[in-house]
């Protein structure tokens, strides 16, 4: 039933990584990572170095187990590389023994699920089937990457409005099943795409999304109890794509849109993992609870826990500073203001200052 749009399972695990290991388009994709110089010269050479040594390494990985345990050793190294510190905090006061639909504040594209993951993963707790949307699946292969780590589709680039429907009752519908039945952790973003100017909303339409499933007569708050939502809050010091989500804004402030370049996101990705974070926080809240009237009413209550869990750095308390005119950035953020012009400027210390704004204007 959700056969096109949910995770690998075990018994797919080999065929589907058969089939990356021989994709050359996934090869010279991890030949230009991991050899970028080279690649350019002899891309054949790099393409068939690559595919010897994901022979090598994935040989063993026969369940999807194996690959979660492979991306946990990863994430601990990329968090060792390119963060000052990884913390967590109210995940101990949680009971996990009831599967969890987590909703997050979004900031990067990849990073907020896998570092939610990291801290469940550390926590002896069962990791997320995390929603990605098929907007960042431009190839067969990231398609093929992203289900094989426990990823399911929300489909956004139905043609009509009544695919979209049934696309999104049939999400809703996933997810529930998820929960309820294979008894699997979920998480979802407040709000599709990333919240690039600071300010952590959630987006009604996506809790609307959720309650689809929802028998009319049942109240809302009785059915978000079986979802067990908890909202969690993702803080980073320093945003790797901070640059680029300013000149974004700024060009939308100057003419109104913005036209990304072929596969900008899965560029954003990359320069997300890689690049440095300074220090990062993932704060848990508690369980959603409440007689809600409407949609607005539970975005508010996932709001509030959001924005108050929020950990501040002080890349935001220097960039409010800065735009009040009350003090200077700190050294590393002025670093990220080097290359941009004015606007571009404005824009960048408002998206670290609008945290600030948030919690000052929660009181």
């Amino acid at each position: 039933m959700y056969s096109d749009i949910r995770p690998y399972r075990d018994d797919e695990v080999a065929g589907v990584i058969e089939t990356l290991v021989n994709n050359e388009e996934f090869q010279s994709s991890v030949a230009i990572y991991a050899m970028p110089r080279l690649s350019k010269i002899f891309p054949g050479l790099c393409r068939w170095l690559v595919k010897m040594s994901l022979k090598r390494r994935t040989h063993s990985l026969t369940k999807v187990h194996d690959i979660q345990l492979e991306a946990a050793r990863y994430m601990y190294k990329l968090v060792k590389r390119s963060t000052d510190g990884f913390t967590y905090t109210g995940l101990n006061e949680l009971d996990m023994s009831k599967p969890t639909l987590f909703i997050s504040n979004h900031r990067d594209i990849a990073l907020d699920p896998a570092l939610i993951n990291l801290a469940l993963h550390e926590g002896g707790h069962t990791t997320l089937e995390i929603a990605i949307g098929d907007n960042l699946l431009s190839k067969p292969w990231i398609s093929d990457v992203m289900r094989l780590n426990k990823s399911f589709i929300v489909k956004r680039s139905e043609k009509t409005k009544r695919a979209m429907l049934t696309a999104s009752k049939k999400l809703s519908a996933y997810i529930h099943h998820t929960l309820n039945d294979n008894h699997q952790n979920v998480w979802i973003a407040q709000r599709e795409g990333r919240a690039k100017d600071g300010n952590d909303t959630t987006n009604p339409a996506v809790l609307s999304m959720l309650l689809l499933n929802r028998k009319k007569p049942m109240p809302i708050g009785e059915y978000l109890e079986q979802l067990n939502i908890v909202p969690v809050s993702i803080a980073y010091e320093i945003d790797p794509c901070d640059q680029d989500k300013a000149k974004e804004l700024a060009a939308i402030e100057a003419t109104g849109s913005y036209e990304k370049a072929e596969h900008e996101d899965i560029r954003s990705i990359t320069q997300g993992i890689l690049g440095h974070k300074g220090r990062v926080n993932v704060a848990f809240g508690t369980v959603l609870q409440g007689d809600f009237e409407d949609t607005k009413a539970v975005a508010a209550a996932i709001d509030k826990q959001v924005i108050s869990n929020y950990r501040l750095f002080d890349s935001n308390i220097s960039a409010h500073a800065k735009l009040n005119g009350t003090g200077e950035v700190i050294d590393k953020l002025a670093k990220r203001l080097e290359g941009l012009d004015e606007a571009q400027q404005r824009w960048l210390l408002t998206m670290y200052a609008n945290p600030v704004n948030a919690k000052a204007n929660m009181k």
